[in-house]
């Protein structure tokens, strides 16, 4: 009894599409993160504020309720020096780490994969310790896909190895 091929070649194609989106949202996720980590390095708080300030007034015209527009106010107001560095610290480290990871695997190189793996999982475990103190549906979510993302790792590294061993 034979199978048919052509269902197996398109899940693996499919696949495979998903692992390199995957891989691109993981380097624009860390660009993002690098530029917000030298922005909150290099603002003062003053300016930070004043320009959250700026960026969210006409939102609260239209929808004074806006949750977004309401977190981000919260925290540029209660944000400290010392919360500040640290969180700039945090996005600029985690941002450079995943376009870094992310360029490597796009290149193809190979001992990246495992490294990928470990390191995305460690931010994933980092992730889970902060939701255990407060939850928040955006980081769950977060967490979820990096967890996908490893998966695809994984299966993608598998996929070449098997492929050189043939």
């Amino acid at each position: 009894m034979e199978t048919n091929p052509v269902p197996h070649a398109k899940r693996e194609k499919i696949l495979h599409r998903l692992f390199q989106l995957g891989i691109w949202i993981k380097g624009i996720d860390g660009l993002l993160e690098t530029a917000g980590g030298i922005l909150l390095l290099t603002v003062s708080l003053r300016a930070l504020n004043s320009y959250i300030i700026a960026l969210t007034q006409n939102e609260i015209r239209e929808d004074s309720g806006d949750l977004i527009v309401d977190v981000l106010r919260h925290a540029a107001h209660h944000m400290t020096e010392a919360s500040k560095l640290t969180a700039g610290t945090y996005l600029l480290g985690n941002g450079v780490v995943k376009v870094f990871l992310a360029a490597c695997i796009l290149r193809g190189k190979l001992w990246c994969y495992p490294v990928a793996i470990v390191v995305i999982t460690l931010f994933i475990l980092l992730q889970f310790i902060r939701l255990t103190f407060h939850f928040s549906w955006p980081l769950f979510s977060g967490t979820m896909i990096d967890g996908a993302i490893v998966l695809l790792i994984w299966r993608e590294y598998r996929r070449i190895e098997a492929r050189k061993v043939k």
